[in-house]
C-alpha cells in the first residue's frame, strides 16, 4: 500500500510539473523582427567603378540583432543615384536585449559606373565625388555640397542665418553688407500655433540685430541686439564700418 500511494505521489509530482513549463511556453510571445532603416549614415566610399560602401548605425545588443542588411536603388541611376538602406531586427522591442548601436556596412553594386553622380542615402543624406578624397565621397551639408561663399547674395545672407544661433524658420530682413561685414535682422516667431486667429499673442515675434564678419567657411556672428546705431558691434569689434550701422533704428517688439 505504502509504495502505490508513493507512486501515485511520484505521478502527480510529474504532471504538476509538466504543467507549469508548459504554461510558461504557452504564454512566451515570440519577439517579431521587423524591417527598418539604419538611424544614422556616417560616410559613403567607392569601391572600384561600380561598387558603393555605405557605412551605418544598426542595432546591437547580447543577441543577434540585425538581418538582411542591405543597399538598393530605388530608381534607376539618372543625374543621381538613389539609394535605400534597411535590415530587419527586433530592436523595436527593448525586451529583445537590441539597446546599443554599432557601426555596419552595406553594399551596393551599381548597375553602371557611379561616373561622378552623387548619392542620396535615404532620402537625406548628399554625398558627392566633387572636392572628395577617393575612395570616400564628401557629404554635403544643410545648404547643399558647395554652399555660397561670403558676399551679399539673398544664399550668403541665408548661410550667415544657418550660423547663427537662432531656432529654426527665423525670418530675416534689412540687410547691409559690404562684402567683409554684414548686419541684419532677425525675426523668430514667439507665439502660439494660431494662424489666422486675431490675437495678438499668435503673431508675437522676438527680433534681433546681428552683426557679422566674413571668414574662410563663412559668415562670423559678431554680436546681437536690439539697440539702434553702432555703439554695442563697437565694443566688440571697433572696424565695424560706421557706413553700415550708424543709420540704423532701434528695433520694436
Amino acid at each position: 500500500m505504502a509504495a502505490l500511494l508513493g507512486a501515485l505521489a511520484a505521478l502527480l509530482l510529474a504532471g504538476c510539473g509538466t504543467e507549469r513549463a508548459g504554461s510558461a511556453a504557452a504564454t512566451a510571445t515570440p519577439i517579431p523582427w521587423t524591417t527598418m532603416q539604419p538611424a544614422g549614415v556616417h560616410g559613403v566610399r567607392l569601391s572600384g567603378d561600380r561598387t558603393l560602401l555605405v557605412d551605418t548605425s544598426v542595432p546591437s545588443g547580447a543577441a543577434a540583432c540585425v538581418r538582411d542588411l542591405r543597399a538598393v536603388l530605388t530608381e534607376p541611376m539618372s543625374e543621381l543615384a538613389r539609394v535605400q538602406v534597411t535590415f530587419v531586427s527586433p530592436s523595436g522591442d527593448r525586451a529583445s536585449g537590441c539597446t546599443q548601436d554599432r557601426r555596419a556596412t552595406a553594399k551596393l553594386e551599381l548597375p553602371a559606373p557611379l561616373d561622378g553622380r552623387d548619392v542620396i542615402v535615404d532620402g537625406s543624406a548628399h554625398f558627392t565625388a566633387e572636392g572628395a578624397k577617393p575612395p570616400a565621397l564628401r557629404r554635403c551639408g544643410e545648404l547643399g555640397c558647395d554652399p555660397a561663399p561670403t558676399g551679399c547674395t539673398p544664399a550668403s545672407y541665408q548661410q550667415a542665418v544657418h550660423a547663427t544661433d537662432v531656432p529654426v524658420h527665423t525670418g530675416r530682413s534689412g540687410e547691409k553688407c559690404d562684402g567683409k561685414w554684414l548686419v541684419m535682422d532677425l525675426s523668430t516667431r514667439m507665439g502660439p500655433a494660431c494662424e489666422g486667429d486675431t490675437d495678438p499673442a499668435c503673431s508675437a515675434r522676438q527680433n534681433t540685430r546681428w552683426f557679422y564678419r566674413a571668414g574662410e567657411t563663412g559668415w562670423q556672428p559678431l554680436t546681437r541686439t536690439s539697440a539702434g546705431g553702432c555703439r554695442d558691434v563697437h565694443r566688440v569689434e571697433p572696424a565695424f564700418p560706421e557706413a553700415l550701422c550708424a543709420t540704423l533704428e532701434p528695433l520694436t517688439r
